[in-house]
């Protein structure tokens, strides 16, 4: 029955995710955390991290990850192949009709009309994970935020705008600040 639900879950989330890793991350959300309860909210935003420090894009990893803790290996891949093969239909079948009719001018038109939508998905995705980082639920209060994250992204986001530096290194540094800090807290 598990692995019915995680191949189902991630069938939706491959086939309802336009625009790629960051706009599948609520339609993630909703089915890992929210619907089935299998990760925690914090554990979730680890997961995108974990997401985007391998290779790979997100919605894969994340499926791969959750059916691995949900599954094991065989969770792993039932939850990978529902993430991917909506996905792959889609394109073979977009590919050929593309191909065929790619100077249509309604075909131009929509493409254009879903970027709007894809930019709104990013950018609820980004605004949860922030709040779930700064203040450690999604909810945000000023009893609840987390002054040690806010200082944290502050120096990265600084480091990366103006000084133009690798955000792979950043992310290392920012998980090794973390780690430094909780130990140093944990005193």
């Amino acid at each position: 029955m598990i692995y019915l639900q995680l191949f189902f879950s991630f069938l939706q989330i491959g086939l309802f995710s336009f625009g790629g890793g960051y706009a599948a991350l609520p339609l993630i959300q909703e089915q890992v955390v929210t619907l089935h309860k299998w990760l925690e909210l914090s554990e979730f935003t680890n997961l995108v991290t974990i997401s985007q420090m391998t290779p790979g894009p997100i919605a894969i990893n994340a499926a791969t990850f959750v059916g691995l803790q949900v599954g094991g290996i065989f969770g792993a891949i039932v939850a990978t192949i529902g993430s991917v093969l909506p996905a792959s239909i889609i394109v073979s079948a977009l590919a050929y009709f593309y191909i065929k009719y790619k100077n249509v001018s309604w075909i131009q038109h929509v493409l254009s009309t879903l970027r709007p939508a894809v930019v709104a998905m990013i950018a609820t995705a980004g605004i949860s994970i922030l709040t779930t980082a700064l203040w450690g639920t999604s909810t945000v209060s000023l009893g609840t935020v987390r002054i040690d994250m806010i200082v944290i992204f502050a120096i990265a986001f600084i480091v990366l705008s103006k000084f133009k530096a690798n955000p792979i290194t950043v992310m290392l540094l920012c998980g090794v600040a973390k780690v430094i800090l909780f130990y140093v807290t944990a005193l």
